[in-house]
This record gives structure tokens, C-alpha cells and sequence, in this order.
């Protein structure tokens, strides 16, 4: 039975939409930005910086569980104490210790973050890629962002997508798009509703 499924995602594909429709459906706790860019956000700050961000960030590693799962059950052990420095690798560190620590919880949809990999050996975790036409993803980028030329989508795209395969490749050594950390690959030009029952029907 499974009680999480991991979101990989080309950039601009809308697979963190799918990934926010998915939980909605089935009710589970969706793990994305909320999650991980908190703690991202600290590989590159200035010390000052840092500390202060380190003030906030002691509170919400104490808050996780009842964000999340309504219970101040495991208060103080997702994360354990928290680092005196903050850089790539401690990010990566902390990053996969919330990951597994989520999947022992269940019942969530995790984006992103090499949580296909985090998890790979866990009979209970659905793994997805979520693809789509490269001129798709760039139409949706200039929607996003109007002001983006076709030249600067292009690049913005080019730039995202080798930093996602590099934080696989570098943190776990495969290759994002390797299709056997995936049970299920399909393109987000289905639509969205396709997409998600597909997964559904898959789960």
C-alpha cells in the first residue's frame, strides 16, 4: 500500500500544480516550497544574515509535526539540533532527514528535492516524473512572467534544469531522469485532470 508519492518535475512542466491537485484529492499533506526553501534559503547568506534566519528557523522545525500532522508528537526529533553553520551540503543534510522523517508519517506528496532517490528503497513510496513538450514549458514561463523574452525563457529554463540534474547527480549520483526511479512518467500536455487520475488510477 502506498502512503507517499514523490513529484519529480521538468521545469515549467506544472508538476508542482499535479502535485498540489494530488494531495487535495486524496487528502494528504502536500511537502513543497513551504517545506524545503526555507531551509535552502540559508546555503548562501551572510553570517548576520544567517543568525537571524537561525532564530526563525528554530521555531518552525518545532512546529513541523503540528503544521503538518496536527500533533505535537515528534516535537524536537525531525531535525534534530540545528547546525552552527549553513552551507549546501548541511541544506542537503537537513533536507533529507525531514524527507525520510515525512515518509515514516505518510499519507504525503513530496516535490522535488531528491526525494525520489531519499526514498527509493521504501515499498511504500509511488515515485512520479512529470514531463512535458519543451515548447510548453517555455509558453508557460512567459505566461508567468510576460516581461521574459523568448531568449531569456530559454535561458532561465536551460539554467534550472541543469541545477536540479546537478543536485541529483551531485547528493545521490543519478541521473534525475533516469526512468527506473520512476513507477510512473507521463506529460503534463495530457492536462491536469488527465494527469492526476492517471496517477491516481495508477496508485
Amino acid at each position: 500500500m502506498f502512503r507517499v508519492i514523490t513529484v519529480a518535475r521538468e521545469y515549467g512542466s506544472g508538476g508542482g500544480r499535479i502535485a498540489q491537485l494530488l494531495a487535495g484529492r486524496l487528502g494528504w499533506k502536500l511537502l513543497d516550497r513551504c517545506l524545503v526553501e526555507k531551509i535552502s534559503q540559508t546555503a548562501s547568506v551572510d553570517p548576520q544574515a544567517a543568525e537571524k534566519y537561525d532564530e526563525r528557523l528554530d521555531p518552525w522545525f518545532n512546529r513541523l509535526a503540528d503544521a503538518f500532522w496536527g500533533g505535537p508528537g515528534l516535537r524536537g526529533f525531525i531535525a534534530g539540533p540545528l547546525p552552527n553553520r549553513f552551507d549546501a551540503e548541511v541544506v542537503a543534510h537537513l533536507t533529507r532527514r525531514i524527507i525520510e522523517e515525512a515518509a515514516e508519517i505518510g499519507d504525503c506528496v513530496i516535490v522535488g528535492r531528491g526525494s525520489q532517490c531519499i526514498l527509493q528503497s521504501r515499498e511504500d513510496v509511488f515515485h512520479v516524473l512529470i514531463y512535458a513538450p519543451r515548447s510548453k514549458r517555455l509558453e508557460r514561463l512567459r505566461n508567468r512572467d510576460p516581461h521574459l523574452t523568448k531568449a531569456e525563457a530559454e535561458k532561465k529554463l536551460g539554467a534550472r534544469e541543469d541545477l536540479r540534474a546537478a543536485y541529483v547527480r551531485d547528493h545521490f549520483g543519478q541521473d534525475w531522469a533516469n526512468r527506473h526511479l520512476y513507477h510512473l512518467m507521463i506529460s503534463s500536455s495530457l492536462g491536469e485532470e488527465t494527469v492526476v487520475s492517471t496517477i491516481l488510477a495508477a496508485l
